[in-house]
Protein backbone atom coordinates (compact mmCIF):
# COMPACT_ATOMS: atom_id res chain seq x y z
CA UNK A 1 0.00 0.00 0.00
CA UNK A 2 2.79 2.35 0.91
CA UNK A 3 4.66 1.43 -2.24
CA UNK A 4 1.65 2.24 -4.40
CA UNK A 5 1.20 5.57 -2.64
CA UNK A 6 4.90 6.50 -3.13
CA UNK A 7 4.66 5.65 -6.87
CA UNK A 8 1.61 7.89 -7.21
CA UNK A 9 3.41 10.87 -5.63
CA UNK A 10 6.48 10.40 -7.86
CA UNK A 11 4.36 10.37 -11.00
CA UNK A 12 2.59 13.55 -9.92
CA UNK A 13 5.93 15.32 -9.35
CA UNK A 14 7.14 14.34 -12.81
CA UNK A 15 3.96 15.67 -14.34
CA UNK A 16 4.40 19.04 -12.65
CA UNK A 17 8.10 19.24 -13.73
CA UNK A 18 7.15 18.50 -17.33
CA UNK A 19 4.64 21.29 -17.24
CA UNK A 20 7.13 23.75 -15.73
CA UNK A 21 10.08 23.11 -18.16
CA UNK A 22 8.50 24.58 -21.35
CA UNK A 23 7.50 27.66 -19.46
CA UNK A 24 11.01 28.09 -18.08
CA UNK A 25 12.51 27.68 -21.55
CA UNK A 26 10.10 30.22 -22.95
CA UNK A 27 10.95 32.64 -20.17
CA UNK A 28 14.67 32.28 -20.89
CA UNK A 29 14.07 32.89 -24.60
CA UNK A 30 12.00 35.99 -23.93
CA UNK A 31 14.62 37.19 -21.50
CA UNK A 32 17.30 36.81 -24.20
CA UNK A 33 15.23 38.64 -26.79
CA UNK A 34 14.28 41.43 -24.46
CA UNK A 35 17.77 41.83 -22.97
CA UNK A 36 20.32 44.48 -23.67
CA UNK A 37 21.26 44.99 -27.35
CA UNK A 38 24.66 43.72 -28.64
CA UNK A 39 27.56 46.11 -28.28
CA UNK A 40 28.06 48.38 -31.30
CA UNK A 41 31.15 47.84 -33.49
CA UNK A 42 34.03 49.97 -32.35
CA UNK A 43 35.17 52.58 -34.89
CA UNK A 44 38.05 51.29 -37.00
CA UNK A 45 41.19 53.48 -37.01
CA UNK A 46 42.10 54.71 -40.50
CA UNK A 47 44.88 56.88 -41.86
CA UNK A 48 43.61 59.79 -43.95
CA UNK A 49 45.27 62.38 -46.12
CA UNK A 50 44.35 65.36 -48.24
CA UNK A 51 44.76 65.19 -52.03
CA UNK A 52 48.11 66.62 -53.10
CA UNK A 53 49.38 68.16 -56.30
CA UNK A 54 49.46 65.86 -59.30
CA UNK A 55 52.66 64.13 -60.34
CA UNK A 56 53.70 62.72 -63.68
CA UNK A 57 52.72 59.08 -64.09
CA UNK A 58 55.01 56.27 -65.21
CA UNK A 59 54.13 53.16 -67.23
CA UNK A 60 56.34 50.15 -66.51
CA UNK A 61 56.96 47.11 -68.74
CA UNK A 62 58.93 43.94 -68.03
CA UNK A 63 61.77 43.10 -70.40
CA UNK A 64 64.85 40.95 -70.92
CA UNK A 65 68.39 41.84 -71.96
CA UNK A 66 69.12 40.44 -75.42
CA UNK A 67 71.79 40.81 -78.08
CA UNK A 68 70.99 43.09 -80.98
CA UNK A 69 72.06 40.35 -83.41
CA UNK A 70 70.65 36.91 -82.65
CA UNK A 71 71.14 34.08 -85.14
CA UNK A 72 69.46 30.69 -85.33
CA UNK A 73 72.22 28.28 -86.42
CA UNK A 74 71.40 25.15 -88.40
CA UNK A 75 73.03 22.72 -90.84
CA UNK A 76 72.52 23.27 -94.54
CA UNK A 77 72.19 19.50 -95.02
CA UNK A 78 70.46 16.80 -93.02
CA UNK A 79 72.08 13.92 -91.22
CA UNK A 80 72.94 12.31 -87.91
CA UNK A 81 74.55 14.61 -85.34
CA UNK A 82 77.64 12.76 -84.14
CA UNK A 83 79.42 15.52 -82.20
CA UNK A 84 78.40 18.63 -80.27
CA UNK A 85 81.41 20.69 -79.24
CA UNK A 86 79.84 23.61 -77.34
CA UNK A 87 77.20 24.09 -74.68
CA UNK A 88 74.88 26.89 -73.58
CA UNK A 89 76.78 29.92 -72.32
CA UNK A 90 79.98 29.10 -74.19
CA UNK A 91 81.74 31.98 -75.92
CA UNK A 92 82.75 31.07 -79.47
CA UNK A 93 84.89 32.72 -82.11
CA UNK A 94 84.02 33.30 -85.74
CA UNK A 95 84.61 30.13 -87.77
CA UNK A 96 84.74 27.83 -84.74
CA UNK A 97 83.28 24.34 -85.27
CA UNK A 98 80.16 23.95 -83.12
CA UNK A 99 78.80 20.55 -84.20
CA UNK A 100 79.49 17.81 -86.74
CA UNK A 101 77.23 15.52 -88.77
CA UNK A 102 78.10 11.99 -89.86
CA UNK A 103 79.99 12.67 -93.14
CA UNK A 104 79.83 9.12 -94.53
CA UNK A 105 77.05 9.58 -97.07
CA UNK A 106 78.23 13.04 -98.05
CA UNK A 107 81.79 11.86 -98.64
CA UNK A 108 80.48 8.98 -100.75
CA UNK A 109 78.47 11.41 -102.86
CA UNK A 110 81.61 13.51 -103.36
CA UNK A 111 83.58 10.46 -104.49
CA UNK A 112 80.80 9.48 -106.90
CA UNK A 113 80.81 12.99 -108.34
CA UNK A 114 84.58 12.78 -108.74
CA UNK A 115 84.27 9.52 -110.67
CA UNK A 116 81.59 11.00 -112.92
CA UNK A 117 83.92 13.88 -113.70
CA UNK A 118 86.73 11.50 -114.65
CA UNK A 119 84.41 9.55 -116.94
CA UNK A 120 83.11 12.75 -118.53
CA UNK A 121 86.65 14.00 -119.16
CA UNK A 122 87.58 10.68 -120.77
CA UNK A 123 84.54 10.82 -123.02
CA UNK A 124 85.38 14.40 -123.92
CA UNK A 125 88.94 13.38 -124.83
CA UNK A 126 87.66 10.65 -127.17
CA UNK A 127 85.17 13.07 -128.74
CA UNK A 128 87.92 15.64 -129.34
CA UNK A 129 90.11 13.00 -131.00
CA UNK A 130 87.26 11.89 -133.27
CA UNK A 131 86.57 15.53 -134.09
CA UNK A 132 90.19 16.14 -135.14
CA UNK A 133 90.32 12.96 -137.25
CA UNK A 134 87.05 13.79 -139.05
CA UNK A 135 88.33 17.30 -139.69
CA UNK A 136 91.40 15.93 -141.51
CA UNK A 137 89.26 13.50 -143.48
CA UNK A 138 86.89 16.29 -144.43
CA UNK A 139 89.80 18.31 -145.83
CA UNK A 140 90.55 15.38 -148.17
CA UNK A 141 86.83 15.08 -148.89
CA UNK A 142 86.80 11.53 -147.53
CA UNK A 143 83.80 12.16 -145.24
CA UNK A 144 80.68 14.16 -145.75
CA UNK A 145 80.06 17.55 -144.25
CA UNK A 146 77.18 16.13 -142.19
CA UNK A 147 79.46 13.56 -140.55
CA UNK A 148 81.88 16.31 -139.58
CA UNK A 149 79.05 18.39 -138.09
CA UNK A 150 77.90 15.37 -136.07
CA UNK A 151 81.40 14.89 -134.60
CA UNK A 152 81.64 18.58 -133.77
CA UNK A 153 78.29 18.37 -131.93
CA UNK A 154 79.40 15.25 -130.08
CA UNK A 155 82.58 16.96 -128.94
CA UNK A 156 80.64 19.99 -127.71
CA UNK A 157 78.16 17.77 -125.84
CA UNK A 158 81.04 15.91 -124.21
CA UNK A 159 82.54 19.22 -123.13
CA UNK A 160 79.24 20.24 -121.52
CA UNK A 161 79.10 16.88 -119.74
CA UNK A 162 82.47 17.69 -118.24
CA UNK A 163 81.26 21.09 -117.09
CA UNK A 164 78.18 19.51 -115.49
CA UNK A 165 80.29 16.86 -113.77
CA UNK A 166 82.60 19.54 -112.39
CA UNK A 167 79.61 21.49 -111.03
CA UNK A 168 78.20 18.32 -109.43
CA UNK A 169 81.57 17.63 -107.83
CA UNK A 170 81.69 21.17 -106.44
CA UNK A 171 78.19 20.78 -104.98
CA UNK A 172 79.08 17.40 -103.48
CA UNK A 173 82.23 18.80 -101.89
CA UNK A 174 80.25 21.74 -100.49
CA UNK A 175 77.65 19.32 -99.10
CA UNK A 176 80.43 17.36 -97.41
CA UNK A 177 81.80 20.60 -95.93
CA UNK A 178 78.34 21.51 -94.67
CA UNK A 179 78.54 18.53 -92.30
CA UNK A 180 80.40 20.89 -89.93
CA UNK A 181 78.43 23.73 -88.32
CA UNK A 182 80.57 26.86 -87.97
CA UNK A 183 79.97 30.00 -85.93
CA UNK A 184 79.30 32.90 -88.34
CA UNK A 185 80.70 35.43 -85.86
CA UNK A 186 81.94 35.71 -82.30
CA UNK A 187 79.30 35.50 -79.61
CA UNK A 188 77.65 33.44 -76.89
CA UNK A 189 75.60 30.28 -77.36
CA UNK A 190 72.18 31.28 -76.05
CA UNK A 191 70.19 28.07 -76.63
CA UNK A 192 70.79 24.47 -77.72
CA UNK A 193 68.10 22.50 -79.56
CA UNK A 194 69.78 19.22 -80.54
CA UNK A 195 71.98 16.53 -79.00
CA UNK A 196 74.56 14.06 -80.33
CA UNK A 197 72.87 11.01 -81.85
CA UNK A 198 69.87 12.99 -83.05
CA UNK A 199 68.96 13.05 -86.74
CA UNK A 200 68.40 16.64 -87.83
CA UNK A 201 66.91 18.01 -91.02
CA UNK A 202 68.39 20.72 -93.17
CA UNK A 203 67.49 24.09 -91.66
CA UNK A 204 66.49 22.66 -88.27
CA UNK A 205 67.80 24.94 -85.48
CA UNK A 206 70.64 23.46 -83.46
CA UNK A 207 71.96 26.55 -81.61
CA UNK A 208 71.03 30.19 -81.14
CA UNK A 209 73.98 32.58 -81.17
CA UNK A 210 73.91 35.97 -79.43
CA UNK A 211 76.57 37.95 -81.24
CA UNK A 212 79.05 40.09 -79.35
CA UNK A 213 78.37 43.81 -79.45
CA UNK A 214 75.40 45.96 -78.52
CA UNK A 215 73.00 44.71 -75.88
CA UNK A 216 69.33 45.75 -75.90
CA UNK A 217 66.21 45.19 -73.82
CA UNK A 218 63.38 43.32 -75.53
CA UNK A 219 59.86 43.73 -74.17
CA UNK A 220 56.22 43.37 -75.21
CA UNK A 221 53.89 46.33 -75.63
CA UNK A 222 50.16 45.68 -75.05
CA UNK A 223 47.65 46.86 -77.62
CA UNK A 224 46.37 49.60 -75.33
CA UNK A 225 49.79 51.25 -75.07
CA UNK A 226 51.10 50.81 -78.61
CA UNK A 227 50.20 54.40 -79.54
CA UNK A 228 52.64 55.74 -76.92
CA UNK A 229 55.67 53.85 -78.28
CA UNK A 230 57.44 55.09 -81.38
CA UNK A 231 61.03 54.62 -82.57
CA UNK A 232 63.18 57.22 -80.83
CA UNK A 233 60.85 57.44 -77.79
CA UNK A 234 62.94 58.20 -74.64
CA UNK A 235 62.55 55.73 -71.77
CA UNK A 236 64.31 54.70 -68.57
CA UNK A 237 65.71 51.20 -67.96
CA UNK A 238 66.24 49.55 -64.58
CA UNK A 239 67.73 46.11 -63.95
CA UNK A 240 66.12 43.85 -61.37
CA UNK A 241 69.59 43.10 -60.02
CA UNK A 242 70.36 46.82 -59.53
CA UNK A 243 67.20 48.43 -58.13
CA UNK A 244 67.21 52.20 -57.99
CA UNK A 245 69.72 52.60 -60.84
CA UNK A 246 68.14 53.78 -64.05
CA UNK A 247 69.79 54.45 -67.37
CA UNK A 248 68.37 56.46 -70.24
CA UNK A 249 67.36 54.59 -73.34
CA UNK A 250 65.44 54.94 -76.57
CA UNK A 251 63.00 52.73 -78.39
CA UNK A 252 64.85 51.38 -81.43
CA UNK A 253 62.07 49.42 -83.09
CA UNK A 254 58.46 48.38 -82.60
CA UNK A 255 56.92 45.47 -84.49
CA UNK A 256 54.31 46.64 -87.03
CA UNK A 257 52.01 43.68 -86.26
CA UNK A 258 50.92 42.04 -83.01
CA UNK A 259 51.89 38.51 -82.06
CA UNK A 260 49.08 36.14 -83.01
CA UNK A 261 49.13 34.36 -79.62
CA UNK A 262 49.85 37.09 -77.06
CA UNK A 263 48.36 40.04 -79.00
CA UNK A 264 51.33 42.17 -77.98
CA UNK A 265 53.87 44.07 -80.06
CA UNK A 266 57.57 43.18 -79.79
CA UNK A 267 59.79 46.19 -79.12
CA UNK A 268 63.50 46.82 -78.52
CA UNK A 269 65.23 49.51 -76.47
CA UNK A 270 68.85 50.59 -76.70
CA UNK A 271 70.36 51.55 -73.33
CA UNK A 272 72.97 54.21 -72.65
CA UNK A 273 74.77 52.27 -69.90
CA UNK A 274 78.46 51.57 -69.21
CA UNK A 275 80.01 48.63 -71.04
CA UNK A 276 79.44 45.36 -69.23
CA UNK A 277 76.41 46.63 -67.30
CA UNK A 278 73.88 44.59 -69.27
CA UNK A 279 74.33 40.83 -69.28
CA UNK A 280 72.40 38.46 -71.50
CA UNK A 281 69.21 37.14 -69.94
CA UNK A 282 68.96 39.73 -67.17
CA UNK A 283 65.48 40.92 -66.24
CA UNK A 284 64.77 44.62 -66.63
CA UNK A 285 61.95 47.11 -66.45
CA UNK A 286 61.27 49.83 -68.99
CA UNK A 287 59.71 53.00 -67.61
CA UNK A 288 57.83 55.41 -69.83
CA UNK A 289 57.35 58.71 -67.93
CA UNK A 290 54.20 60.77 -68.50
CA UNK A 291 53.88 64.50 -68.11
CA UNK A 292 52.03 65.76 -65.05
CA UNK A 293 48.37 66.26 -65.86
CA UNK A 294 47.71 68.98 -63.30
CA UNK A 295 45.08 68.78 -60.59
CA UNK A 296 45.42 66.46 -57.58
CA UNK A 297 46.81 63.05 -56.70
CA UNK A 298 46.29 60.38 -54.03
CA UNK A 299 48.45 57.47 -52.80
CA UNK A 300 48.40 54.30 -54.86
CA UNK A 301 46.92 52.31 -51.97
CA UNK A 302 43.95 54.69 -51.71
CA UNK A 303 42.48 53.71 -55.09
CA UNK A 304 39.79 51.02 -55.04
CA UNK A 305 38.09 49.21 -57.91
CA UNK A 306 34.49 50.27 -58.40
CA UNK A 307 32.70 48.55 -61.24
CA UNK A 308 34.56 49.48 -64.41
CA UNK A 309 36.17 52.52 -62.83
CA UNK A 310 38.02 53.65 -59.72
CA UNK A 311 36.96 55.16 -56.40
CA UNK A 312 38.39 56.23 -53.05
CA UNK A 313 36.99 56.14 -49.52
CA UNK A 314 36.32 59.64 -48.15
CA UNK A 315 35.68 60.33 -44.45
CA UNK A 316 32.84 62.67 -43.49
CA UNK A 317 34.31 64.63 -40.54
CA UNK A 318 30.82 65.45 -39.18
CA UNK A 319 30.00 61.87 -38.17
CA UNK A 320 33.22 59.99 -39.05
CA UNK A 321 31.51 57.69 -41.57
CA UNK A 322 32.80 56.48 -44.91
CA UNK A 323 31.51 57.06 -48.41
CA UNK A 324 32.88 55.63 -51.62
CA UNK A 325 33.68 58.48 -54.01
CA UNK A 326 34.06 57.60 -57.73
CA UNK A 327 37.06 59.33 -59.32
CA UNK A 328 38.68 59.60 -62.72
CA UNK A 329 42.39 58.81 -62.52
CA UNK A 330 45.39 59.25 -64.78
CA UNK A 331 48.48 57.06 -65.41
CA UNK A 332 49.84 55.42 -62.28
CA UNK A 333 53.02 56.86 -60.82
CA UNK A 334 55.50 55.07 -58.60
CA UNK A 335 53.77 56.13 -55.38
CA UNK A 336 50.77 58.27 -56.34
CA UNK A 337 47.95 58.42 -58.87
CA UNK A 338 46.75 61.62 -60.54
CA UNK A 339 43.04 62.33 -59.97
CA UNK A 340 41.46 64.24 -62.82
CA UNK A 341 38.01 64.62 -61.28
CA UNK A 342 35.82 63.48 -58.40
CA UNK A 343 37.67 64.97 -55.41
CA UNK A 344 37.84 68.32 -53.67
CA UNK A 345 41.02 69.74 -52.17
CA UNK A 346 39.58 69.59 -48.63
CA UNK A 347 38.40 65.95 -48.79
CA UNK A 348 39.88 63.48 -46.33
CA UNK A 349 40.85 60.36 -48.29
CA UNK A 350 41.62 57.01 -46.65
CA UNK A 351 45.26 56.42 -47.58
CA UNK A 352 45.33 52.61 -47.32
CA UNK A 353 43.38 49.54 -46.28
CA UNK A 354 40.26 50.29 -48.28
CA UNK A 355 39.68 46.59 -49.02
CA UNK A 356 38.85 46.12 -45.31
CA UNK A 357 36.29 48.94 -45.16
CA UNK A 358 32.68 49.37 -46.23
CA UNK A 359 30.38 52.24 -47.06
CA UNK A 360 28.77 53.89 -44.00
CA UNK A 361 31.23 52.35 -41.56
CA UNK A 362 32.19 54.35 -38.47
CA UNK A 363 35.91 55.10 -38.36
CA UNK A 364 38.40 56.88 -36.18
CA UNK A 365 40.31 59.03 -38.68
CA UNK A 366 43.82 60.28 -37.94
CA UNK A 367 46.30 62.13 -40.13
CA UNK A 368 49.95 61.27 -40.66
CA UNK A 369 50.84 63.10 -37.43
CA UNK A 370 48.41 60.82 -35.57
CA UNK A 371 46.04 63.71 -34.90
CA UNK A 372 42.28 63.01 -34.98
CA UNK A 373 40.15 64.98 -37.37
CA UNK A 374 38.39 67.98 -35.93
CA UNK A 375 34.63 68.12 -36.58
Amino acid sequence: MRSRHRFTRTRSARTRLTAILPGAALALLLSACGGKPAAEEAPRPVLVTRPEGAVGGVSAFAGEVRAREESALSFRVGGKLVERRVDIGAHVDAGQVLAVLDPGDLDAQARAAQAQLVAAEAEYGRARADQARFARLAQDQLVSRSNLDAQNAAAKAAQEQVNAARANLLVARNQAAYSRLLAPKAGVIATRSAEAGQVVAAGQQVFALAADGVREVAFAVPEGAIATFKPGQPVLVELWSQPGKRWPGRVREVAPAADAASRTYAARVTVDAPAGTLELGQSARIYLPHDALGGMSVPLAAVQRSGNGAAVFVVDPRDNTLRLQPVQIGPFGQERVPVRSGLKPDDWVVAAGGHLLRVGQKVQAVDRDNRPLAR
